[in-house]
């Protein structure tokens, strides 16, 4: 196919008035919010900073999810929608084997030093949970039409949906924890411990991450299999072991996940993977699917989103929390479908 001069410069003008649409609706956007944002505060300055804490705690979650979605995508442009569940298996197994198994269930010493012993467990068995599927269903995908690895992605979701089924029941249960539920006062704020934990816990995962990915050597043949697989290959690199490195990473943030999932709200259920897999997908494409800093951006954008949209006085109210997080990601698609740190990829013909 070939495309004119001619042709180029008749888009121009149609590209052009694009752009200032887009600008015009993202000034319109940002200012409408930022007024909205600015009435909450001073209606209740004291809810307004707590209801934040808590959003930075669900936005530090949804990041490490997002993660394992935009570890994937980045090296093999895949959308792994069994991701989701994964992090469900992951609260599940922390859940059988600190409360269940170990008998942590109370504010202790011991327990913390429990519950810090089998997170680093459950990060290992999402880890190899996830290699695994990397291996089993997706290796013999990677040159296949996009469509099949993605359908085996919700093959491989409905599975670990059926493990949980198994391992947790039908119904949501409940479940003690070892961080307690009280609080830093500061003034008239109150910063809960599981607020400080989670988000204590997340930063140096996170730092770790970008270490390994920018630093080591494991994670140069991670970016350079992501620009070129057949070029990292005839340079020496072995590909299926660094996919497979990609995946346990991935993984790794997924089980991390799950048990500060557990600890902050003391629930399991075997569905929640695929509601909270979703919001860290809307999370990793806001921020610039395939990007890492972009990642971890729109997972905290999303946690405070819907923290202000649940806890704020003027704000919609938990029943539309998925509906604004939905809305968010339809017109993210239709006007900046590359993220907030993403780049527009350009196809030739």
């Amino acid at each position: 196919m070939t495309i004119t001069a001619v042709e180029v410069a008749d888009s121009r003008p149609v590209l052009m008035a694009r752009e200032k649409v887009e600008r015009g609706i993202g000034i319109a956007l940002l200012v409408g919010v930022t007024a909205w944002l600015i009435w909450n505060f001073v209606a209740g300055p004291v809810q307004f900073v707590n209801v934040g804490l808590a959003g930075l705690r669900l936005g530090a979650i949804y990041a490490l999810i997002a993660l394992g979605y935009t570890l994937v995508y980045g090296i093999i442009e895949l959308i792994n929608f069994a991701h989701g569940d994964l992090f469900m298996l992951g609260s599940v197994f922390s859940a059988l084997i600190l409360v269940k198994a170990l008998g942590a269930d109370s504010n202790t010493p011991l327990n913390w030093i429990l519950m810090i012993g089998v997170m680093v467990l459950v990060m290992a068995m999402c880890a190899t949970l996830n290699v695994t599927a990397e291996f089993v269903a997706y290796r013999r995908l990677r040159r296949a039409p996009k469509l099949a690895p993605l359908i085996t992605a919700v093959g491989i979701s409905f599975i670990f949906q059926w493990f949980g089924l198994k391992l947790n029941g039908s119904a949501p249960k409940s479940w003690p924890k070892v961080i307690p539920d009280g609080g830093l006062k500061i003034g008239s704020v109150t910063i809960d411990w599981s607020t400080i934990i989670v988000i204590g816990v997340t930063i140096p995962l996170l730092l770790l991450l970008s270490y390994i990915v920018q630093r080591t050597r494991q994670g140069k043949a991670m970016r350079a299999t992501a620009q070129d697989q057949d070029a990292a290959r005839l340079m020496g690199i072995n590909v299926n072991r660094t996919i497979s490195f990609t995946f346990a990473l991935g993984g790794a943030m997924a089980g991390a996940a799950g048990m500060l999932y557990l600890e902050t709200f003391g629930t399991t259920r075997y569905d929640a993977g695929f509601q909270l897999g979703l919001i860290a997908f809307t999370a990793a494409v806001l921020g610039g699917i395939g990007n890492l800093q972009g990642a971890v951006l729109g997972g905290f954008l999303i946690g405070l989103i819907q923290g202000f949209n649940d806890g704020l006085p003027y704000g919609l109210g938990q029943k539309w929390s998925q509906t604004v997080v939905f809305t968010i990601l339809i017109l993210l698609m239709v006007f900046k479908p590359e993220g907030i740190l993403g780049k527009p990829t350009i196809e030739k013909v």
